[in-house]
């Protein structure tokens, strides 16, 4: 281990409890993870044992709630303590003991529930908040006002589920949360909160519902059981349903820093142990779950600040996985501990690598959210992108091979990488071939913008993996039917990707592909306009603005980013924003018609306009590559078609998929 990383082994207590090491595994929505009688299941088991054996100081489990009734959730989506308190208590000691084998620590993060910003497929319309506000996903939906019955309720069930959690093993507890505009939040901010009695109007009113708890549970489980909670000092809300971006100068309608402080201190005075400290809200979720358009350490500006006024531990988590920026972080008073969220569904093991000085065999985290927040927000399951395994880890790992067979894989992009590494894991002999001179596929160009460093990344980890499992990788080798019938191999793989979709505009010579212009073949010009406002298509266009270039976007459709996904709402909105933030046109229902003297004339409906430009960049979508497939598809035995080459998708679909056939051979 290097030297500098040294502090991010070192152990720290929060309350009396001692912490190995400053590693926090961070909360995230535990969806599959639990039974329908609200205990954790034995994924959900194997899940946080899997994060504790790589390393981990501290896990914080995902939202677990007190009870089901007043906000009644469909089940299994989160566990819940009350409901079968006996068999939670049978099911978390399996866990706790489990993990407390490997040095590590374990807290169950309590919920007070959503509030406004509950999910409908979980929740439904059902919605309640401190007073009668409107939800945030439904349009249509007024939430009702919690009774001070209801609230006393609440504390009582948060008593009795922390004791619960005592019982299981679990160390301490997490409160969720005056963080992210969750219900307690709600009740903290004054735009959401327009209450008259006992639990409205001053700060600490508004904060009376979460003091409540910290004082309830110390009660229930002793002074010294420790009490973390989720916090965030700034809110980002610029109105309803509306986020503020980097940058963006905008009167906060929720909690602005100052009041940040003061709550802070108001709830470390209550009783809290530590704070684990972001920024954001439902309303600016781009905050709370960061994008790759976000920079790395985005909290850490926001919890220096809280280091400053707070005696107790500081925990920051939002893109914090280099260790370089972990270490310096600790070392200049910004952070006490490191909080890893979505990297850690990537790679389990980051802790033991960066004490073993083996940082560069970590599996990047892309932070495109497709795996997790994605899943979760469409499925109510969580995984990762780039780890399959993700989430059913028992179920879902990797045997040896019974039998050693000669697979050729043709093709060098992420379904093709992740074949081959796969079932060289298992003992097959690989070879693969990639008939350009880097292995990556369309990660390459997609990764071009530097806020897609982590796409080139993984394409390098990629690299690197085959060269450590002595796959054999020929490049600049475009393989043909009679190499593959000569090749005799006992399982043929073809990952050939997909090709840019073109399109000829009349009188023009100066049109090219995303990809060209990604890669550096073709220059844009000072000012051009991009066909297309799907991902690829907005992703350049950011690129490109900001190297001080003139942008158009025009598109089909009534709007961006309608075609492929779905995104994560987070990233969608992010890259809405930013579209509009950075002043790029953009022109919907509209489509090229032909090229004018100094541009090209647009046409929407019956309307003609000539925008000037020097270039039109394409980026409508990509077309199977699947012509050395129907070749060979009645004449080689055990042929898969895998990736791009057979339905185009995103990353996580071809790296899935690719894991599937793979650990099957």
């Amino acid at each position: 281990m290097k030297t500098k990383y040294q502090n991010l082994f070192e152990p720290i207590k929060i309350g009396k409890l001692e912490i190995k090491n400053r590693f926090v595994m961070a909360p995230m929505g535990p969806g599959g993870l639990c039974d329908a009688d609200g205990t954790f299941n034995e994924r959900g088991v194997e899940y946080y044992v899997e994060r504790a054996k790589g390393g981990t100081g501290l896990i914080m489990t995902g939202v677990t709630m007190v009870e089901n009734d007043i906000e009644k959730c469909n089940l299994p989506s989160m566990p819940c303590p009350t409901l079968n308190p006996l068999n939670f208590i049978n099911t978390g000691k399996k866990m706790t003991e489990r993990i407390h084998a490997y040095g590590a620590k374990i807290f169950l993060q309590l919920s007070g529930g959503f509030g406004r910003v509950s999910i409908p497929s979980i929740v439904g319309r059902t919605a309640v908040a401190p007073s009668p506000i409107p939800h945030r996903w439904l349009q249509d939906v007024t939430c009702r006002e919690l009774t001070v019955e209801e609230i006393k309720t609440y504390v009582k069930k948060f008593a009795e589920s922390a004791l619960i959690a005592k019982k299981a093993g679990f160390d301490g507890i997490e409160i969720h949360a005056v963080h992210e505009g969750y219900l307690l939040d709600q009740f903290a901010i004054s735009f959401f909160n327009n209450r008259t009695d006992e639990y409205g109007g001053s700060l600490r009113n508004r904060l009376r519902f979460a003091i409540e708890i910290v004082q309830a549970i110390k009660e229930a489980c002793g002074q010294d059981y420790p009490v973390s909670l989720r916090y965030s000092i700034k809110s980002f809300i610029k109105d309803w349903k509306e986020g503020g971006l980097p940058g963006e100068e905008f009167i906060e309608k929720g909690r602005d820093i100052e009041e940040g402080i003061e709550a802070a201190k108001i709830l470390e005075e209550a009783g809290y142990d530590a704070f684990n400290g972001d920024v954001g809200s439902y309303d600016s979720w781009y905050w709370s779950h960061p994008p790759m358009y976000q920079e790395k350490g985005l909290y850490l500006p926001y919890n220096e600040i809280l280091k400053k006024v707070l005696k107790v531990p500081v925990i920051t988590a939002g893109r914090m996985e280099d260790p370089d920026l972990a270490s310096e972080a600790i070392a200049q008073g910004k952070t006490d501990m490191i909080a890893l969220g979505r990297p850690l569904l990537a790679d389990s093991e980051i802790p033991n690598k960066i004490m073993m000085d083996k940082y560069d065999k970590v599996r990047p985290c892309l932070s495109c959210q497709e795996g997790c927040m994605g899943r979760l927000q469409n499925y109510a399951s969580i995984s990762c992108a780039v780890n399959p395994a993700c989430g059913r880890e028992a179920e879902y790992g990797l045997d040896p091979a019974r039998k050693v067979k000669n697979v050729m894989i043709i093709g060098g992009g992420v379904a093709g990488l992740e074949a081959a590494r796969v079932a060289a894991i298992r003992g097959h002999k690989v070879t693969l071939f990639e008939k350009g001179e880097r292995l990556g596929g369309n990660v390459i160009p997609g990764g071009a913008p530097d806020f897609k460093e982590d796409d080139i990344a993984l394409a390098n980890w990629y690299t690197n993996e085959l060269k450590d499992l002595n796959v054999e990788v020929r490049y600049n080798t475009e393989v043909t039917k009679e190499m593959v019938k000569d090749f005799n191999a006992d399982e043929v793989i073809v990952a050939t990707g997909s090709k840019p979709r073109k399109l000829t505009i009349p009188g023009a010579d100066r049109v090219y592909t995303a990809e060209e212009v990604l890669l550096g073949k073709k220059d844009a010009g000072r000012s051009t306009i991009i066909i297309g406002g799907g991902l690829v298509g907005c992703e350049t266009a950011l690129w490109l603005v900001d190297q001080g270039k003139k942008v158009t976007i025009v598109e089909l459709q009534e709007d961006i980013l309608k075609v492929g996904g779905p995104l994560c709402h987070a990233n969608e909105d992010m890259l809405k924003d930013l579209v509009k933030f950075k002043k790029i046109d953009l022109k919907v229902n509209t489509s090229v018609a032909s090229a004018s003297e100094d541009g090209f004339i647009l046409k929407s409906g019956d309307k003609e306009e000539v925008i000037d430009a020097d270039s039109a960049i394409i980026a409508i979508g990509y077309t199977s590559e699947k012509s050395l497939y129907d070749e060979i598809k009645f004449e080689i035995p055990n042929v898969h078609l895998l990736g791009d080459a057979n339905q185009v998708s995103n990353i996580m679909y071809a790296i899935w998929n690719a894991y599937e056939v793979a650990r099957n051979i």
